[in-house]
């Protein structure tokens, strides 16, 4: 649990639950999975979430319930922005619905701040938020912290979906957007997000598969509009972030594959928040680090066509490079990389519903 924190689009960061799994390439180089396995392998919350292995800690899959968190944002009465289970994923494989169903008791019991939920498993999170008799079994929660609630506490369960709540999933190329978006979309929620972030390769949002169940065929759909190739308008995308990867193995984004998520975002009125650009930043556009030698170019279908400063160097004048959209990469620090899209930093939110 976390009042404060450095994550660039929330306010604070609350872990009723910790662990998790790998699921995708997304999860390789998960800050929280390695935090588990180094610093934190001994605390009660983390002990024995992760195993060791030749690339350092892993999931193993088990998740904890930190109940002693639970009624931690009731606690708060400022109005916060709150990321739930920032090391672990709400709606992991080992996660019982009756923890699920505390932690959805706590968020409407809060009204006055706005919770962020990401998660890996949009199909769990849209079963669980279209389950039968959920409002009642949610109303029927028993949350009895020790200490007055505030006075914005509801009188009554609120009607879902709650509209302090923000439901994500992450996306860090195309089959992943594929595969997560249409589900999200078909899931309750207030307000619906995507995290681009690690952002491995690149992604488009205008063009994601949607089913449509009553003709049973798959049409395309404008995730960040609605609009599907029938002419027929339904949930869209509210928020979008993006980013590359931070920490010692990190992979590079390619700035092309950020700039054209803002641009997606900016033609159909979408916010969009650039995080950061990690631990590798576009040499072509700042200037080189000489403490930080690994360079890498590589296009944007992610291929790579050199190492080394001197490549850097050539692929700014190589006609073929350049066609094929090379980008000068440079390994450096987080906070030497910065924040900065083409000289503009991006700090889209949607507006908050409570």
């Amino acid at each position: 649990m976390a009042d404060g924190t450095k994550i660039e689009w929330t306010d604070a960061t609350w872990n009723p639950v910790t662990g998790c799994a790998i699921v995708s390439p997304g999860c390789t180089n998960c800050y929280a999975m390695k935090l588990a396995g180094t610093r934190l392998k001994h605390h009660p919350s983390r002990k024995g979430l992760t195993k060791d292995s030749k690339a350092g800690p892993v999931w193993t899959g088990e998740v904890r319930f930190n109940r002693e968190w639970l009624d931690q944002p009731l606690r708060w009465t400022k109005p916060r922005m709150i990321f739930v289970c920032a090391h672990g994923d709400l709606f992991a494989e080992g996660v019982p619905d009756e923890w699920i169903d505390q932690v959805f008791a706590v968020m409407a019991l809060a009204p006055q701040h706005t919770f962020q939920v990401l998660t890996k498993r949009p199909e769990r999170m849209r079963d669980y938020l279209t389950a039968r008799r959920l409002e009642y079994r949610l109303s029927a929660t028993q949350i009895k912290p020790e200490f007055p609630l505030p006075p914005q506490t509801p009188g009554r369960w609120p009607h879902l979906p709650l509209p302090n709540v923000w439901l994500g999933v992450s996306v860090e190329d195309q089959k992943r957007a594929d595969e997560r978006i249409p589900l999200l979309l078909d899931t309750p929620a207030a307000v619906r997000w995507i995290s681009a972030e690690p952002l491995l390769g690149p992604v488009d949002l205008m063009h994601v598969p949607a089913i449509r169940i009553s003709q049973n065929i798959t049409v395309v759909r404008n995730a960040l509009t609605g609009l599907d190739g029938c002419g027929n308008f339904g949930p869209k995308l509210d928020w979008v972030v993006a980013g590359g990867e931070s920490g010692p193995d990190a992979r590079p984004m390619h700035p092309d594959w950020a700039r054209e998520l803002r641009d997606q975002c900016a033609a159909s009125g979408v916010p969009f928040l650039f995080k950061q650009w990690g631990n590798w930043a576009d040499f072509s556009d700042i200037e080189p680090k000489p403490t930080f030698p690994e360079e890498r170019i590589f296009t944007t279908s992610g291929e790579v066509v050199g190492v080394g400063v001197d490549y850097g160097r050539k692929g700014m004048v190589d006609p073929d490079w350049r066609e094929r959209g090379a980008a000068w990469m440079g390994r450096c620090s987080k906070s030497y990389a910065g924040r900065l899209l083409d000289g503009v930093e991006h700090n889209g939110f949607p507006e908050r519903g409570n």
